[in-house]
């Protein structure tokens, strides 16, 4: 049994809180310099300068010390809640957790976006107190929880393979709760090391995968081996299945159980024995596609990836209204990636 990073089935907002506050500090334990590119990317100028700087002979007012060890004083306040329920009376009274940092910001955090006008009023009251105050300025930063999870996808790579399986897990946790809506799922195409397997997916239109790893909501599979994306199909249906002592025990995530994909599924339990790969006495998850076609979308860099990779195909097909999948699979020989 998978254990979890992060705590669910609780729909209370402090737990939501305390889950995305472990996945920042997981981050941050991972690696600094990512946690604060993060931090510089979504909530600070690039004027922002959080690491510590070591400075040889700096000069002050009076002397010129050897050396100074020096870090940029912020603090980020965060409110969560589990819908658009904010309310500007509260958010001001948050105001007085800030001191005298250089740097300030008040996250709203929500699976939605706030209105827009309920945001512009709080704006407005924020201009109001910033420009009444010494100190430095307030910045108000309104996001999602898909936001957050997006802009740390962001700021890790292929080979942060310990820091992707907690953002896995921290999106099925969302997923799971109801943090993040799956309506932009359409957009979204998950990639998958084939391998060995690649001619048998293909062949009938299936993938398999742990059942314990979370994933990002997507419409699209493809599958990768030999420095390229091979194959790409729109999901049709997720199936889990286990052999327990009283059969194949079957789960529809999405889409019908069929005694067609019945046999697709004994017949990849039967390919996965001739790659060494027993599937049949753990859960795993079967995605069905409605066809995979071919498709050589490259891999320019060096390195193989170590893991799944989901792109927004909005934003490699440059559009903002996606074709057929095989005209997907056409335009993606057009592309690369990195």
């Amino acid at each position: 049994m998978k254990i979890h990073y992060f705590q669910r089935y609780h729909a209370k907002e402090n737990v939501a809180t305390a889950n995305t506050m472990l996945l920042l500090s997981r981050l941050y334990q991972y690696s600094s310099d990512k946690f604060f590119r993060f931090l510089k990317s979504e909530f600070f100028s690039d004027s922002f300068e959080p690491e510590i700087v070591f400075n040889l002979q700096e000069k002050s007012v009076d002397s010129i010390p050897d050396a100074t060890i020096t870090q940029e004083s912020f603090k980020i306040v965060v409110e969560t809640k589990m819908s658009d329920w904010f309310y500007s009376d509260q958010l001001m009274r948050h105001l007085n957790s800030f001191s005298d940092e250089k740097y300030k910001v008040m996250i709203t955090l929500a699976p939605e976006l706030m209105e827009e006008d309920k945001k512009n009023i709080f704006e407005q009251q924020l201009r109001k107190y910033n420009t009444t105050t010494k100190a430095s300025p307030v910045i108000h930063i309104n996001t999602t929880f898909e936001g957050i999870a997006n802009a740390i996808q962001e700021v890790i790579d292929d080979r942060d393979y310990e820091m992707q399986e907690v953002l896995d897990d921290y999106l099925n946790y969302c997923y799971n709760d109801g943090l993040i809506a799956v309506s932009d799922s359409w957009k979204f195409m998950r990639m998958q090391l084939a391998g060995t397997t690649l001619d048998f997916n293909v062949s009938q239109d299936i993938y398999y995968d742990n059942a314990d790893r979370g994933f990002r909501a997507h419409d699209y599979l493809s599958l990768y081996k030999n420095k390229s994306v091979r194959a790409v199909g729109k999901i049709s249906a997720r199936i889990t299945a286990v052999d327990t002592d009283n059969g194949m025990q079957y789960e529809v995530e999405f889409g019908e159980l069929t005694e067609e994909r019945k046999q697709k599924i004994a017949d990849a339990i039967i390919d996965g024995v001739q790659h060494g790969y027993d599937i049949k006495s753990s859960k795993h998850r079967y995605f069905f596609v409605e066809k995979f076609y071919e498709t050589d979308f490259k891999k320019i860099t060096p390195r193989a990836p170590m893991g799944t990779r989901v792109f927004d195909l909005t934003q490699v097909l440059e559009t903002g209204n996606l074709p057929e999948t095989q005209e997907i699979a056409e335009l993606l020989k057009t592309k690369t990636w990195s």
